[in-house]
């Protein structure tokens, strides 16, 4: 069996590289241009094999543990944003720091410094262990509660109730997340909700466009690392409406027998996923037979976040 004769892959858009990432890579390749090798990352400085093996190759060193950097080096923290203990014993080993932490995540981490101060304690929705999710309930020593499902709503326990607050990870399944919500308003009809919510533009226009993608399709291929909550999640969207879905590193993962058969591809990438790979799976599902590409038409995205200051181009 191989694909049918007219097969085409259908691209959805917008995909691939958001604001946050561009800019957090940017910074990177700054500072080894300004400072030279090697610049210290703190966490994999957005969650993609390709970008970070290629900042490696470039002379940047990724660690977890600060103790692994010498006194002195530069370091950057990575999009997903740090806690205050980290950034304390950063500045306190006395690290020339710069901080590629996403601006909408910073967004959420003001948010909770505000809202803590007027005696708020916090539920924050996210998937434990995520190193954005470490970052925002570690802005505080306690007072965050972190639920995962509906069934964790039910089970936590505050000290008060008159004061809360909801926050949640930028990247997280939009419907998920609503699902979630519902039940924390449900269990505590008090709590104040974010103006705008947490998760972010890209996340949700990139759902978005696998939701118009996946009924058009007869599978659905992501590009993203295992490691990427919103790669993650995009796959699952296109699960859920029905269509056979797939979460690729690379063009060399794909296997053949997912098309087998199949007529059209739908083709997306999550926001950390770099264009060139876009473009080798491309490559190699017409190697497999499709026969042409067709872009989606979506959102153009036209967010751009400014780089921190010493980083800047000079004029």
């Amino acid at each position: 069996m191989t694909m049918s004769t007219q097969a085409e892959i259908l691209l959805a858009e917008p995909r691939g590289f958001c604001a946050g990432v561009d800019r957090a890579i940017e910074i990177v390749e700054r500072a080894l241009q300004k400072f030279g090798r090697p610049i210290y990352v703190r966490h994999e400085i957005v969650h993609n094999t390709y970008v970070v093996n290629d900042l490696k190759a470039k002379g940047a060193i990724f660690i977890e543990e600060l103790s692994d950097v010498p006194p002195g080096a530069t370091l950057v923290f990575s999009a997903h944003g740090v806690s205050k203990a980290v950034q304390r014993e950063a500045e306190a080993r006395g690290f020339q720091i710069f901080d590629a932490t996403c601006p909408l995540v910073t967004k959420v981490h003001v948010e909770v410094a505000k809202l803590h101060k007027e005696g708020y304690e916090f539920i924050m929705i996210g998937h434990k262990g995520h190193p954005e999710v470490e970052g925002t309930v570690g802005q505080l020593d306690t007072g965050i509660h972190l639920v995962e499902d509906e069934a964790d709503v039910a089970r936590v326990q505050l000290a008060q109730t008159e004061k809360l607050a909801v926050v949640t990870q930028t990247t997280l399944s939009v419907d998920d997340a609503a699902g979630i919500m519902a039940a924390v308003r449900a269990r505590f009809p008090q709590v104040r909700e974010p103006k705008q919510q947490d998760i972010c533009y890209a996340t949700q226009n990139r759902q978005d466009a696998v939701k118009l993608l996946s009924p058009q399709v007869d599978v659905v291929i992501v590009v993203g690392s295992p490691t990427s909550s919103n790669s993650n999640r995009l796959r699952e969207v296109a699960k859920k409406l029905g269509t056979d879905a797939y979460m690729v590193d690379n063009a060399e993962e794909l296997k053949a027998e997912w098309f087998d058969g199949r007529s059209r591809v739908g083709l997306t990438a999550g926001a950390s996923a770099p264009e060139i790979l876009v473009q080798q799976v491309i490559e190699r599902i017409r190697s497999l037979g499709a026969v042409s590409v067709r872009k989606m038409d979506g959102i153009e995205e036209t967010v751009k976040f400014p780089l921190p200051k010493g980083l800047k181009q000079e004029v």
